[in-house]
């Protein structure tokens, strides 16, 4: 694989607002650490750094403070993405300046089932996640966030029973509708998150 920025590898994690992208990196950042990899992330939203705060906060002793920034786009996050990334693309190399020996960058960014995809030149691999709560039929409305994702994660699984979602119907349609792979989650108990770092490590670092 040609990375895009010298040789950090870069993964974007879109999805729609609470379907839990802050919490799967929230899980998936101290594991890559643990397996030795230097991590930064980019939390993207529109006017505030409420969720790189977050984020600082969460990581706090695991990634430098400089290491976690976030990204105002001034308009819906899925521009600073899609359409324009130069302002993620220059925090990837404000974070390399700093920190030549980087491995990898996260890049969080919410947005709906049509607009949260990933520029190629700023994600080298994408993950796009949904939450049961959103409804079961997401998948089947093959929005280009599900259909062309590197990997679909299906969040919040704990919560179909109590919002009326098929989960087994999620993972048909997603099988249906999709050529690559897809994950069922639920990050409160960290099941699922070791099968999207294997993914992530498949998809980036060991390509």
């Amino acid at each position: 694989m040609s990375l895009t920025h010298r040789d950090v590898a870069t993964v974007g994690i879109g999805g729609p607002v609470g379907s839990g992208k802050t919490s799967l990196v929230t899980e998936m950042v101290p594991k890559l650490r643990e397996a030795g990899l230097d991590v930064g992330v980019i939390a993207n939203d529109i006017l505030t750094q409420a969720d790189a705060d977050a984020l600082r906060e969460r990581f706090e002793g695991i990634v430098p403070e400089d290491l976690v920034a976030g990204v105002e786009t001034g308009a819906c996050p899925h521009t600073g993405i899609r359409e324009d990334p130069s302002m993620n693309l220059a925090q990837v190399d404000d974070f390399l300046d700093a920190h030549p020996e980087l491995d990898l960058v996260l890049v969080e960014s919410g947005g709906d089932n049509l607009a949260a995809t990933f520029n190629p030149e700023l994600a080298d691999y994408s993950l796009y996640v949904i939450s049961v709560a959103e409804g079961e039929d997401i998948p089947r409305k093959r929005g280009p966030g599900v259909v062309e994702c590197d990997l679909l994660v299906i969040n919040k699984t704990d919560l179909a029973p109590h919002v009326g979602a098929d989960l087994d119907a999620m993972k048909r349609d997603a099988e249906t509708v999709r050529d690559g792979p897809f994950v069922a989650t639920n990050c409160k108990t960290g099941a699922g998150v070791g099968d999207v770092l294997e993914h992530v490590r498949e998809g980036v670092l060991f390509a």
